[in-house]
């Protein structure tokens, strides 16, 4: 089993791998815009984090989790402003570096607090698809997603 396999078979416990944010949104209302979308992923990162008992096993990740959840908007804003394209790739690097921080991070607090697995897929499941439109893996839907820098 391949590594995203593994991941996979962790979140969704044997059911059928969905898109991303079905559960947020319907598709009729979902956002395509890179800016607001990963806004809204940084927005529903803190509102998550706020929910997680704090323990010492959980204060450290919770910071961790925020930092780069929050940082995935963060980044994108900086690329967006970039005056070169060696500078957007950099930056979009950035964001896909943090949005797989935010799948690794979720991943532990999830384990740290089984409890809150169903909260968490959903914010998991928009990390992975977030890393791969900034991946440029993205399937056909999220594809029109990524912005080319002239």
């Amino acid at each position: 089993m391949t590594k995203d396999e593994l991941e996979d078979a962790f979140w969704n416990e044997g059911r059928e791998s969905h898109a991303v944010r079905e559960t947020i949104e319907p598709a009729s209302q979902r956002t395509y815009d890179l800016d607001e979308r990963t806004a809204c992923f940084g927005e529903a990162i803190i509102d998550f984090a706020n929910i997680i008992p704090r323990t010492p096993v959980t204060r450290p990740l919770i910071e961790q989790l925020v930092g780069c959840g929050t940082s995935v908007g963060a980044n994108y804003c900086e690329a967006d402003d970039a005056v070169s394209k060696k500078e957007f790739r950099l930056r979009c690097g950035t964001c896909k570096k943090e949005a797989r921080e935010t799948k690794y991070f979720l991943r532990m607090i999830v384990r740290a607090v089984p409890e809150l697995k169903s909260q968490a897929r959903p914010l998991w499941q928009e990390a992975k698809e977030l890393h791969l439109v900034f991946a440029g893996e993205a399937p056909n839907e999220s594809r029109s997603l990524v912005i080319r820098h002239s």
